[in-house]
């Protein structure tokens, strides 16, 4: 039987890969690859948030960045609604026509009138309902529930059911009115009326929103402090001034701002109360008209879109104004309770404590 045997090449034994394990080029592939995993591992740490909250500045870039760069370009142009395309430089034009303009200052002075009328009932009405609900009673998960279903419910179907409501001749208002011998009130032609009514809507809709968020802040509040001012011989009132409101201070704040925003863009109820063309216009006498039904007005019933473009920037720079001025009162304040603090008891003289010293030695 024959056997074969291997014999070697003429040029002697073959190197080995460069890649094949023991080969000379295995260390650099290590290093390569080694190379790769910590670039990957740095991509992974360094880029990985970046493309989880990179959605939400898309979103925002395309929603709301483009449309406010846009807007303050519109709003130095005159455009109309038909044709957007067409555009005729106007510079400050539409601001310095805006500041002369009766309606926008009447405009202005409703949309304080009807957010303060609202904004301060509604929020101390949400103070007293969080102070309730923050205490241990039968069905509060019931009435936690009951307190945000205003909020649930359209602007559409709330406006609807208190314009009924507020109606002159058929309305539950003037019917419980007139049991005290009041004559029918014309809550829609009426100033005050209208602007009370309007605040009323508002304030159903948004006051248990705001309690909640107070109560979310009361339960946050250590129990020891008050049991520390109930030690102490603090009442609940007592407690509620000076352990509650100091606690929940931030959410205040935050609600204040919540509503100051709000009432500036104050549109719906307005709108749906005047019903009809009157409720664009804020009533024939332009009587309840808020800077949000002006902005509606100009754009979509007069056509001038550069016109409206100006009120929405307008009532941007009314917020930051309002906002600084706020910041500023608040600093002013806080120096005043600073300088009115007493400082350290300052140590007695020299000759005071030498005398007390020889005294107390004789």
């Amino acid at each position: 039987m024959a056997t074969s045997t291997s014999v070697p090449p003429a040029d002697g034994p073959q190197d080995a890969p460069a890649d094949a394990p023991g080969g000379p080029g295995s260390g650099g592939s290590k290093d390569t690859r080694q190379r790769r995993r910590n670039l990957f591992h740095r991509l992974d740490v360094g880029a990985a948030p970046y493309t989880f909250i990179a959605p939400f500045f898309v979103i925002f870039a395309a929603f709301s960045f483009y449309p406010l760069l846009y807007t303050s370009w519109i709003s130095l142009h005159d455009v109309e609604l038909a044709t957007m395309d067409v555009m005729v430089w106007q510079g400050l034009q539409n601001y310095t026509e805006l500041l002369q303009d009766e309606r926008f200052w009447n405009a202005v002075a409703n949309t304080a009138t009807i957010g303060v009328i609202s904004a301060v009932p509604q929020l101390l009405m949400a103070l007293g309902l969080a102070h309730l609900l923050n205490y241990r009673m039968r069905g509060s998960a019931f009435f936690r529930v009951a307190a945000l279903t205003p909020y649930a419910t359209s602007v559409g179907a709330a406006a609807l059911v208190f314009t009924m409501l507020f109606e002159r001749d058929f309305g539950m208002i003037n019917w419980f009115l007139s049991l005290f011998g009041f004559d029918n009130v014309d809550w829609e032609s009426q100033k005050w009326p209208a602007q009370f009514a309007i605040s009323s809507i508002v304030i159903w809709r948004w006051t248990g929103y705001n309690a909640l968020l107070y109560l979310a802040a009361m339960q946050a509040i250590p129990k020891d402090r008050y049991e520390a001012a109930a030690i102490d011989g603090a009442t609940r009132w007592q407690q509620f001034r000076t352990v509650t409101i100091p606690g929940i201070r931030p959410t205040i704040v935050f609600t204040i701002v919540l509503s100051t925003i709000g009432s500036t863009q104050l549109f719906g109820e307005p709108l749906i109360f005047g019903q009809g063309p009157n409720g664009i216009t804020g009533g024939v006498n332009n009587q309840y008209q808020t800077l949000g039904l002006l902005l509606y007005e100009e754009g979509w019933k007069n056509y001038q879109m550069g016109r409206a473009a100006t009120v929405a920037w307008t009532m941007f720079l009314l917020l930051i104004l309002v906002f600084v001025a706020q910041r500023l009162i608040k600093r002013l304040m806080a120096s005043r309770q600073a300088a009115a603090r007493p400082g350290p008891a300052a140590p007695p003289p020299a000759s005071a404590s030498s005398s007390s010293l020889s005294s107390s030695s004789s």
